[in-house]
């Protein structure tokens, strides 16, 4: 689709490693003009070296990067450089110091050709309305007062400015590195806006699947040292990688094969004076000196069996709570069910985690009362998790003293509950201070699981975790038997694990909606949507339809579609563990070998599930609108 399109940067033969890893095998990578190209692979495979390679950040490697003369590159980091001395005004229009410049140079040096040639290149930059985006992107993007110095702000605040430093000039390409994080999912669906209707290129990390889903027009996955392009979205990178794994194993079947095949003639010492014979050997050491197949290892999450519950669980009955003066609970009554996977959302500061908080107990409520079930055993994933100590081993952080950990009421060798999270002997004996940012996060998941509970409460568990590890941590929250609560921005977890979400909506409102994201984002906008024509409505109008005319009389529910919408919730679940279901082979790491004939097929089927789930929430809202008349 974009390949016709202008060349915007082209880099070649890209090599870097850190140490012994291979980060970049002699890569090459192009951008062309309006591509959005989500850059995907696991912890540590390289993935914000490159970004900082085509920034112009990192020079430790070899290759070449060219750019399109005078392109404008913007570029989000991870770890932000923002100059704590100064304000969030002045950090923002760093962004803009060379549009600054010129328009400097317009109001107080140009004059005669030079004029009207900075006329021009402003015009074109949208540079007259320069102070009214500032505005615009510093309040959608709710950043702190433009005047507020940015020394003592948190590192959501600062995620905040930094994207509104990238995004202020409107840039020819930028570069992202996870610029979803620390961001609710309301801001997040406005920075998607804003990609979608800006014209610039845009290559960005994430592990946002939603994000990844709506903005990609190609997939990157860097894996092992070699970049794999997909063009589409996540959803078709997952089949279209399903389909290139299926046909590496097969050649590396055919490999092996042939390997097996040649190698009883090879001991049997033929003279290899003839051509023939030569170029048989030949090819037998090309075969055996062939790099063999890298096949990737997904973690295994082991949660223990829930404790079984009795009655009551958690309740909260008419529960107020105010915190720094802000009142985030009023008169609030919810009671949690047994198996609820509840999604707890809302913008940053409404009180998702206080909530938590109250239900654990470490917070009291200013009115109102928590009860807890007797047998109700908690597990608390914290936002900023487990703090871990760099001079220990992996196996003494995790094993507290102990060389076993407690499972289904038996012992599980440390040893052996380790490597489920993918760490090899030599790893576990590591210092966790050696340890990369993705491994850290493993020792953490495996850490706080271990303890069991049947009660989990997380807050952001999906927080730096890779795409595999996401999956994985899905699976096994959906096969817990127990109850959860989970604050998370991310809407595709939130739409795969949650059976209810529970919104914070400001002004201490919480809205229950049984179902997941997807669901309860449609039944907002039909909220909003009626209270936006109940006020046009209420609005006296001057061309209103005449007194005499009788109004249309609402249409009812027939019998059957009330038949239909009493099953249309069992109707949707259904339908939704088919996509799981689906998802979740195309997940597997066997699915190469197990279902690589079957890719077209199961595509296919994936392709019909998910439209049957869309017919059905569909279905489902045209029957409450009639049923609401």
């Amino acid at each position: 689709m974009y390949e016709t399109n202008p060349i915007l940067l082209n880099a070649t033969e890209l090599h870097a490693h850190i140490g012994t890893t291979l980060l970049l095998d002699n890569q090459n990578l192009i951008l062309h003009e309006g591509e959005r190209v989500g850059l995907i692979g696991r912890n540590g495979s390289g993935k914000s070296t490159l970004l900082k390679i085509l920034a112009g950040r990192e020079h430790f490697y070899t290759g070449d990067v060219a750019v399109k003369r005078g392109l404008r590159i913007a570029y989000l980091p991870q770890e932000l450089d923002l100059d704590p001395t100064r304000t969030v005004r002045e950090n923002i229009m760093d962004g803009a110091a060379a549009l600054l410049e010129l328009l400097h140079e317009y109001e107080h040096q140009a004059a005669g050709k030079r004029l009207s040639e900075l006329e021009g290149i402003i015009t074109a930059r949208d540079g007259w309305s320069l102070d009214t985006r500032l505005q615009t992107l510093a309040a959608s993007l709710e950043t702190p007062s433009l005047n507020r110095p940015v020394g003592n702000l948190s590192g959501g605040e600062k995620r905040r400015i930094g994207l509104c430093k990238v995004l202020i000039d409107l840039p020819d390409i930028l570069l992202l590195d996870e610029p979803t994080n620390h961001l609710d999912t309301e801001t997040i669906a406005w920075l998607e806006d804003f990609i979608l209707h800006h014209t610039c290129t845009c290559l960005f990390i994430t592990h946002d699947r939603f994000f990844l889903d709506r903005l990609s027009t190609r997939i990157l996955e860097l894996s092992y040292g070699k970049l794999y392009s997909y063009d589409g979205n996540y959803s078709s990178f997952l089949a279209k990688k399903a389909e290139r794994l299926s046909e590496a194993e097969l050649q590396e079947q055919k490999r092996l094969a042939f390997i097996r095949r040649e190698i009883d003639w090879i001991r049997r010492g033929p003279q290899a004076r003839g051509t023939k014979s030569r170029s048989r050997i030949q090819r037998f050491e090309n075969a055996v000196n062939q790099e063999a197949l890298k096949r990737e290892q997904n973690v295994e999450l082991l949660l223990p069996p829930a404790p079984q519950m009795g009655n009551i669980i958690a309740e909260l009955n008419d529960v107020s709570l105010t915190l720094g003066g802000k009142q985030l609970l009023n008169h609030f009554t919810f009671h949690f069910e047994a198996g609820m996977r509840l999604g707890v959302i809302g913008r940053n500061g409404m009180g998702k985690t206080s909530l938590l908080r109250l239900i654990l107990g470490e917070l009291q409520p200013d009115a109102g009362q928590v009860r807890i079930g007797e047998r109700v055993i908690f597990n608390y994933v914290e936002q900023h998790r487990v703090i871990l100590h760099n001079e220990k081993t992996v196996f003494e952080e995790v094993g507290e003293g102990n060389d076993f950990v407690i499972f289904d009421n038996r012992k599980l060798n440390l040893w052996t509950y380790l490597k489920n999270f993918l760490f090899q002997d030599d790893e576990i004996n590591s210092l966790i201070g050696q340890l990369s940012g993705g491994e850290r996060n493993r020792i953490v998941l495996a850490k706080i699981l271990k303890e069991g509970g049947n009660f989990l409460l997380m807050d952001e568990p999906t927080n730096d975790l890779d795409l595999p590890t996401l999956r994985v941590l899905e699976e096994a929250l959906m096969e817990f038997d127990g109850c959860m609560a989970i604050v998370s921005h991310d809407r595709y977890f939130l739409n795969r694990v949650c059976t209810d979400i529970l919104a914070f909506e400001g002004d201490a409102k919480v809205v229950h909606q049984p179902g997941n994201y997807t669901y309860y984002a449609q039944k907002l906008a039909e909220r909003r949507q009626a209270a936006q024509l109940s006020t046009q409505t209420a609005q006296p109008a001057s061309t209103s339809r005449s007194s005499h005319q009788e109004p249309s009389r609402p249409r009812k529910l027939k019998w059957a579609e009330k038949k239909e919408l009493e099953g249309m919730e069992e109707a949707i679940a259904q339908a939704e563990n088919a996509v799981a279901e689906l998802e979740a082979i195309f997940s597997r790491p066997d699915f190469h070998i197990k279902y690589g004939k079957q890719t077209a097929e199961l595509t296919e089927k994936l392709a019909m599930a998910k439209q049957e789930v869309e017919r059905l929430y569909n279905r489902w809202a045209e029957l409450e609108a009639i049923e609401g008349n």
